[in-house]
């Protein structure tokens, strides 16, 4: 194993909000998993510092990684206040941080930070303590990664501290030639950014028990996210797949299997999907998929005939699986990851602020009737995308330790 400074713990991965999001997990499986394949004992220490332990606990091998939940300042009401009044006093913006991860308080410093919430920096809410944390670690001297990104050209432009942080990192992993572009434009050196897919194309299925539907006929799977009704009227989107589902039952012999990918209690995919559930479960076509660790949902959705889907991470497996796919996006990464498989976005992206009934119906039965060529272009490119994804490994341990610099791996 490579060489540590004194008080130095390998790679800490941050920016993790929970497995509970399989998105995340596929994120932390594709990339460790084919860093293990490649290091075998080589591979550096690795942390993994997670807003909820528990879930990762819950989805992810055990033997994967050390696993370390933040300190959650909201909910010590007495800790809360009295770093308010510290900050407030004193200006020390960092101290809330410091709270939240202790091991930088210890001198347990990394040797490399990931970031690895790959579309944090989409949400303006989120950057200013995006941006505060990423300054904190370079100042301990931590070398920072982000990897897995999506960012958009518009908040690069009217924000200059984002610009300015992204400059910063040692080194950007964009999963998507949109966010590439746009970081360039906004003067990150080309040397320290890279174009490589999603870590998630490379995440193998697992077997698991397929529901019913699937020995009844072929699949249309359709995943909806809440999150969505922050970019278009809810009412609306509602209304767009409800009809979707109605002109399935009614034109087809489909079989439809709703397919939550993210189970948190912020944010619960099974929330929008039940409404759908039990609006047509009358038809005896219509599943509601039971929540499963990312693998196993990647095999069921690797089983569908057509896919339609708002969370990216669904989308991925889908693609990643061959299975022809109409995303309903709501940001620069659906639209970017659907460019650089297939030249473009019209067919693919339907946007979610302009989703209405006859388009998504329309789009649906453009993706159905082009099945066949969409799973031939995907499956030619496919094990390139594979075989890239993995370089997301090679990254992380060129950068954590120096380990396989200039080596073929």
């Amino acid at each position: 194993m490579a060489s540590r400074k004194k008080g130095c713990r390998g790679i800490a991965l941050i920016q993790h909000a929970g497995s509970g999001n399989h998105g995340c997990e596929a994120i932390v499986r594709g990339l460790l998993e084919n860093a293990a394949a490649i290091a075998g004992d080589r591979l550096p220490p690795v942390t993994l510092i997670t807003h909820d332990a528990a879930q990762d606990r819950n989805y992810l091998p055990g033997d994967l990684c050390e696993i370390v939940e933040e300190r959650h300042m909201d909910r010590n009401l007495p800790v809360h206040a009295g770093y308010w009044l510290y900050r407030k006093l004193t200006g020390d913006r960092e101290s809330f941080l410091r709270y939240r991860f202790p091991m930088l308080a210890r001198g347990e410093k990394p040797e490399l930070a990931v970031s690895i919430g790959g579309d944090n920096y989409c949400y303006p809410e989120m950057v200013p303590d995006l941006i505060l944390t990423d300054r904190m670690l370079r100042g301990r001297g931590v070398k920072t990664l982000l990897l897995g990104c999506s960012v958009e050209a518009d908040m690069l432009r009217k924000d200059a501290a984002l610009a300015e942080d992204m400059r910063g990192f040692d080194r950007i992993i964009a999963r998507e030639s949109l966010s590439r572009d746009a970081l360039l434009a906004a003067g990150v050196a080309p040397e320290r950014l890279v174009l490589l897919p999603d870590p998630a194309f490379s995440m193998e299925p697992a077997q698991t028990k397929l529901p019913h539907c699937f020995e009844e006929g072929e699949v249309a799977g359709i995943n909806l996210s809440p999150l969505i009704g922050g970019y278009g009227d809810r009412e609306r989107i509602g209304a767009a797949y409800e009809a979707l589902i109605r002109h399935i039952l009614d034109t087809s012999k489909l079989q439809i299997a709703l397919i939550p990918h993210v189970v948190w209690p912020s944010s619960d995919d099974r929330e929008p999907l039940g409404a759908l559930y039990r609006q047509f479960s009358g038809s005896g076509r219509v599943t509601m998929v039971t929540d499963r660790p990312a693998p196993e949902l990647k095999q069921v959705i690797s089983r569908c005939a057509v896919f339609v889907g708002a969370r990216t991470h669904a989308t991925i497996a889908a693609y990643s699986t061959l299975v022809p796919t109409l995303v309903v996006g709501y940001s620069v990464k659906s639209e970017g990851i659907a460019r650089d498989l297939f030249g473009q976005t019209d067919g693919y992206v339907l946007r979610a602020d302009a989703l209405t009934e006859n388009g998504i119906i329309d789009a649906f039965e453009g993706i159905r009737a082009r099945s066949e060529e969409i799973r031939g272009i995907l499956g030619g490119q496919m094990p390139q995308i594979v075989q890239n994804a993995r370089k997301n490994a090679r990254e992380l341990l060129i950068m954590g330790g120096g380990i396989f610099a200039g080596e073929e791996i």
